[in-house]
């Protein structure tokens, strides 16, 4: 069964030109032109990825984005014509696993969509294959001094207190302490998490990183978790007896 696509854009121009090119790949593509009533138009198709433009009528992009989050569990990916990298940092911060900024180059936009379904899809086998409490203990679980990492449940805790991420933030910490001590480069992110390469423009790496930092409450200058090494990427700080 082809994957189902969701485009919310007013642009009927882009809107048309993007479903067409989505539609020869194989994808079955519908189009909503408003924010007022995309989240009712999420709910009856239920698609397995929405592309979602900010500026909307009724209603923009970003609060449809956090206003679906509670229900829908599939990738969102922002597109807009903004250039400003605090569009981006929004985004990802209310739930975005992914943002593009406009005009979009086909091709590349076609390789954001399926490293985002592989994905998910990734996901989905990981939940439907439960292992036993032992190989979980062994495999799923990471723990840092008082940070302790449990991919079975996607959960955080700091000193026994959860911390609130996004799909998209567990899976870059997730992937930057199963790397303890390694610097991984933002092309190694990337490739592992979307299996795209840097382009040397992207910078939703260091968007999420920052915003990861917060969350963790780690100190740019000072880190307990995660330090940027300049010019090769970014490191997961081993601690002792680790």
């Amino acid at each position: 069964m082809n994957k189902k696509i969701l485009i919310i854009e007013d642009d009927t121009r882009l809107a048309e030109l993007v479903a067409n090119y989505l539609k020869r790949q194989n994808y079955d593509v519908e189009v909503h032109p408003r924010g007022d009533t995309a989240e009712e138009a999420i709910k009856q198709l239920l698609p397995d990825l929405v592309i979602l433009d900010v500026m909307l009528p009724g209603k923009s992009g970003f609060d449809v984005c956090r206003d679906v989050r509670p229900f829908y569990k599939g990738p969102i990916l922002i597109m807009t014509a903004s250039e400003d990298d605090i569009d981006e940092i929004i985004g990802l911060e209310l739930g975005a696993d992914d943002y593009m900024s406009k005009p979009v180059e086909p091709r590349r936009l076609l390789a954001h969509i399926r490293a985002l379904l592989r994905r998910k899809e990734s996901e989905i086998v990981d939940e439907s294959h439960p292992e036993s409490d032992a190989t979980l203990s062994s495999r799923t679980k990471l723990v840092f001094g008082n940070l302790v990492i449990d991919k079975d449940n996607r959960a955080v805790l700091i000193d026994n207190r959860p911390v609130d991420l996004t799909t998209a933030e567990f899976d870059l910490l997730w992937l930057l302490a199963s790397h303890a001590g390694q610097i991984l480069s933002r092309d190694d992110i990337l490739n592992a998490l979307r299996g795209i390469e840097f382009d040397g423009l992207d910078r939703s790496i260091d968007a999420r990183i920052s915003r990861l930092r917060r969350r963790l409450g780690d100190d740019l200058e000072n880190p307990r978790f995660i330090k940027t090494v300049r010019a090769k990427g970014y490191l997961f700080l081993q601690w002792e007896g680790e």
